[in-house]
């Protein structure tokens, strides 16, 4: 593919969108949320693969303006649901790593729980691991396991199903992290989604927040983590 054409690949239920029929509402199916940044003409050409791949229930991929892609998935994430995430990167999506998935699908724990990948590489994976914090230029997809409802007595059903879904493709993934999807009970995965650049990244939380003043993320707690690196 193009280094201008990217792609993500979702499985969920099927949201109540206008665009949807009716009869998928509530269906398991297969989302591919492509985006092309370049010539119109060309991105027609570059998504005319993906989007000849079976027979579509809707098709709305179009020329859009940058802020239309930004707020794509804004009517599926509104206020007020509970939220847990789990993810893995990878090097390649492997047979027995896409049946793990596609198996778990079918025990999604509520209609706003979904599995996706995200297509990175291209101008990502050309930068040198050590020339940001971000050091997983090797990875070619990350996964999110998106558990999201509504109701508090859903909440060890669809924690456990995220974690089991993430326990059961763990042997297939790269073993390194995204950190913006991790959860807040995964401090002991900071350093793995850092890699080689985590001990700098200590002493720089250190030189310019040693108070700990930005410390709601995965955090760098300065010189307690110095110590022990």
């Amino acid at each position: 593919a193009p280094n201008e054409l990217t792609c993500w690949v979702v499985m969920r239920q099927a949201p109540p969108l206008p665009f949807l029929p009716a009869e998928w509402h509530g269906k398991e199916v297969l989302v591919l949320a492509m985006c092309y940044c370049g010539d119109l003409q060309e991105g027609e050409k570059a998504t005319q693969r993906l989007r000849a791949i079976g027979t579509p229930i809707a098709d709305v991929v179009g020329p859009n303006p940058f802020t239309g892609w930004e707020q794509a998935f804004d009517p599926l994430l509104t206020p007020g649901a509970r939220n847990y995430w789990k993810s893995h990167d990878f090097t390649e999506l492997s047979d027995s790593a896409i049946e793990v998935v596609t198996a778990a699908i079918p025990r999604l724990p509520g209609p706003e729980c979904e599995i996706f990948f995200a297509h990175i590489g291209g101008a990502a994976g050309r930068v040198t691991a050590d020339a940001t914090a971000f050091p997983q230029r090797s990875a070619h997809f990350v996964m999110n396991v998106h558990a999201r409802w509504r109701e508090p007595q859903m909440d060890r059903a669809c924690i456990d199903w995220a974690r089991g879904v993430y326990e059961a493709i763990r042997p297939y993934a790269a073993g390194t992290a995204y950190v913006n999807f991790m959860p807040e009970d995964e401090v002991d995965r900071v350093e793995a989604a850092y890699g080689g650049n985590y001990r700098r990244l200590l002493e720089i939380k250190q030189r310019y927040d040693p108070l700990n003043l930005f410390r709601m993320n995965q955090n760098l707690r300065p010189a307690e983590n110095l110590r022990a690196a």
